[in-house]
């Protein structure tokens, strides 16, 4: 195993100027810069780039979204909307964080989440 992997820092990336049409499975962390028409289901944290348009559901364990999101969020542990956010759908997560700015259009609900 690699230092890189053995500190958790390789992930899946794909940039700015990519756009994927299907779903999506991985089963560490990934970061999405493009335009994403599908699901995405990800073992570990969802980076959605600012410059990024996911047409589709996240799930994840954790994820950040910078960009625009249309579609149903699922993450079991936290989810960040920065103030570039913008959501059209509904969120179920454990913990939710939104900067001032971050839009928001759905229903949210907090799940339960055993005490670690």
């Amino acid at each position: 195993m690699s230092k890189d992997a053995q500190n958790g820092m390789i992930h899946n990336n794909f940039s700015a100027n990519t756009t994927i049409v299907g779903n999506i499975n991985a089963g560490g962390d990934i970061r999405i810069d493009g335009t994403l028409q599908g699901n995405v289901e990800c073992g570990g944290r969802v980076i959605v780039g600012e410059q990024s348009h996911i047409q589709g559901n996240i799930v994840a364990a954790n994820a950040e979204i910078n960009g625009k999101i249309h579609g149903n969020i699922t993450v079991s542990d936290t989810l960040v909307l920065r103030a570039t956010a913008v959501i059209e759908g509904d969120i179920a997560t454990g913990t939710l964080v939104i900067e001032p700015r971050a839009h928001f259009n759905g229903t949210c609900k907090m799940q339960n989440t055993p005490a670690k």
